[in-house]
């Protein structure tokens, strides 16, 4: 998605501005929204404000959320309500990082609905941006039984995929 200056040229679709005096506060802008970023701030302080990574597990869990939301209203299943959290998980010793993430459907949702619904979160485009270089475990807080692995996961998104191309209207 590129977004457009008035002059028509290519603009950013984020980007971080801040002076290296003072609290050296770094702010934020995606779209119309403007944030303070939160960190170190090169002296000896914590600045105020969403740190990096609690940005990007805000991005998955948007994303995810905006996938079940639209998968619900394309099949019309009677989903109510999604929340959807996540965490982020440095891998230590080399190991690979990973994104816990949480997610809780309501409505009057049968078992296949509700599978469905949870298919489409591994499809979110974040996630699958993300699932490139971190593992991203997700975990169904309403319905019955184990979440799915990795390869379960991978497996799975696999397989939407190869139905989307065959099918985009699916």
């Amino acid at each position: 998605m590129t977004n457009l200056n008035d002059d028509r040229a290519p603009r950013a679709q984020a980007e971080v501005v801040g002076d290296l005096d003072g609290a050296g506060t770094l702010n934020g802008r995606a779209g119309a929204s403007v944030f303070s970023i939160g960190g170190p701030d090169g002296g000896d302080g914590m600045a105020a404000g969403a740190n990096p990574y609690e940005l990007l597990s805000a991005s998955l869990a948007a994303c995810t959320a905006m996938t079940i939301r639209l998968q619900a209203r394309r099949r019309k299943i009677p989903l109510s309500h999604i929340e959807v959290a996540v965490s982020y998980h440095h891998g230590g010793d080399g190991g690979r990082d990973s994104f816990e993430r949480s997610i809780e459907l309501d409505g009057n949702l049968g078992d296949e609905d509700r599978a469905q619904l949870m298919r489409a979160a591994n499809m979110c485009p974040v996630g699958r941006t993300l699932g490139l270089s971190a593992d991203i475990r997700t975990n169904d807080n309403v319905s019955v039984g184990p979440a799915a692995s990795s390869v379960e996961i991978r497996a799975i998104a696999e397989t939407l995929s190869a139905q989307v191309a065959r099918d985009p209207a699916s």
